[in-house]
C-alpha cells in the first residue's frame, strides 16, 4: 500500500465524521427530532452516488446533452437526468420528506406514505447538479439544496404555498462539490461546516469547521463578456474594482460553476455577481433553487447576498421557477456594489 493511500486512511481519523456531527448538534435545531438528521443523511447518500457517476464521467457515455429541454429551456445533460433522478429516489424512498421541488422538473412533486398520507414535516428545494455545462471539460460542479418546515397541515398532501416561502424560512440549506475533492458545507442556522468526502473509505470528514467570508476580499466574480449588457451600477462597480487605488485592482475570478465560485470566494474573500441584463431582464439564477439556499450559507459565514438592493431571503417568491440578479459573498464588498446600484437608480 503507498504511503499516500496510508495517509489518505489515517489522516481523517483525527476529525468528526458528518454523521457524528450531525447527531452532536441535532440538538440546536428547535424541532428536533431526527428526522432533519436522517433528511441530511438522505442527501449525503444520494450526494455519493451523484459522486461516483461524475468521477467516471470521462469513461462511460454520462457526458453530453441528453436530448432534452429542461423547464428553464436549458438542454438537460445526461449528468443533470441522473443527479435528479438520484436525488429524487433517494428522498422518496424513505419517506422523510413531504415534497420535492427540484429546478429539473416542471412542478413540484407530492410524496405520499404507504396509507397515502405524509406526516413528515419538511420539503426539499434542489438544483440537482449545478453548472452541469462545464462537465464536458472536466470542470467543478455542485449541488445546492434548501430545507424548509412545511406551512400547511401535516397528514396533508403539500401545496405550492409549501415552496413558495422566503428564503428566511429555511431551517437547513447546503452545496456538495464535486471538484479535485467531493464536498458537502451546510448550515442549519449555527454557523457553516464543510465536510470533506474520504474516497478511500466513502466517508464524509470536518475539515472547514465553522467556515466564515472575510469581511472584504480582493475578488470579483462576474461573467464580464456580458458587460455591455449589465445594468449601470454594476458596470460603475467593475470599473471600481479594475481601479488602481489601495488594494485594487482586484484579481477578476469566473469559473461558471456557481458552487464553485461561491466556495473559492469564502475561504479567499470576494464577491459573486450574476445580475439582470438587457437580454434576461429578471436576472437569470434561481431564487429558490440557487439564490436562497446560497445566501443562508452566505450569511450564516458573516456574508452578504442581496439582487442589488434587497436582502435575497425577504423576497417573497411568487413562482416556482423565479430568476433574480444576485450579489453575495464578501459583506463590505456586497455593500459596497450596493452603493453603486443605488447611485445608478437615483
Amino acid at each position: 500500500m503507498s504511503q499516500i493511500h496510508n495517509n489518505l486512511l489515517q489522516m481523517p481519523q483525527k476529525n468528526k465524521t458528518l454523521g457524528e456531527f450531525i447527531i452532536e448538534n441535532q440538538g440546536e435545531f428547535k424541532y428536533s427530532s431526527g428526522e432533519l438528521s436522517r433528511l441530511i443523511n438522505s442527501i449525503r447518500l444520494a450526494a455519493k452516488v451523484v459522486n461516483h457517476e461524475v468521477n467516471k464521467a470521462g469513461l462511460v457515455d454520462i457526458l453530453g446533452a441528453a436530448g432534452d429541454v429542461n423547464v428553464q429551456g436549458e438542454d438537460q445533460q445526461k449528468l443533470d437526468v441522473f443527479a435528479n433522478e438520484a436525488f429524487i429516489k433517494t428522498l422518496t424512498n424513505r419517506e422523510i420528506v413531504c415534497g420535492i421541488a427540484s429546478e429539473e422538473e416542471d412542478d413540484f412533486i407530492t410524496i405520499r406514505g404507504r396509507n397515502e398520507k405524509n406526516d413528515n414535516k419538511y420539503v426539499v428545494l434542489i438544483d440537482p447538479l449545478d453548472g452541469s455545462s462545464n462537465i464536458d471539460v472536466n470542470v467543478s460542479v455542485g449541488t445546492i439544496f434548501s430545507i424548509f418546515r412545511r406551512v400547511t397541515p401535516e397528514g396533508t398532501p403539500v401545496t405550492l404555498e409549501d415552496f413558495l416561502q422566503p428564503g428566511r424560512n429555511q431551517v437547513a440549506a447546503g452545496y456538495i462539490i464535486y471538484g479535485t475533492s467531493t464536498m458537502i458545507v451546510y448550515t442549519t442556522g449555527h454557523g457553516v461546516n464543510g465536510f470533506t468526502l474520504n474516497p478511500a473509505i466513502g466517508t464524509y470528514y470536518l475539515s472547514h469547521p465553522n467556515m466564515q467570508f472575510p469581511e472584504s476580499g480582493n475578488i470579483y466574480s462576474v461573467n464580464e463578456g456580458n458587460y455591455v449588457h449589465f445594468p449601470q451600477g454594476v458596470k460603475d462597480y467593475i470599473k471600481f474594482c479594475q481601479a488602481e487605488e489601495g488594494e485594487r485592482p482586484y484579481t477578476s475570478r469566473y469559473i461558471g460553476s456557481l458552487v464553485s465560485d461561491i466556495h473559492r470566494n469564502m475561504i479567499k474573500g470576494g464577491i459573486y455577481i450574476y445580475p439582470n441584463t438587457a437580454k434576461d431582464p429578471d436576472g437569470k439564477l434561481r431564487l429558490l433553487y440557487e439564490c436562497n439556499p446560497i445566501a443562508y450559507i452566505v450569511e450564516q459565514a458573516g456574508g452578504k447576498a442581496s439582487n442589488g438592493f434587497e436582502r435575497i431571503m425577504d423576497i417573497q417568491p411568487t413562482k416556482l421557477h423565479e430568476r433574480v440578479p444576485f450579489f453575495c459573498g464578501s459583506k463590505l464588498m456586497v455593500e459596497k456594489a450596493e452603493t453603486f446600484m443605488q447611485a445608478a437608480k437615483s
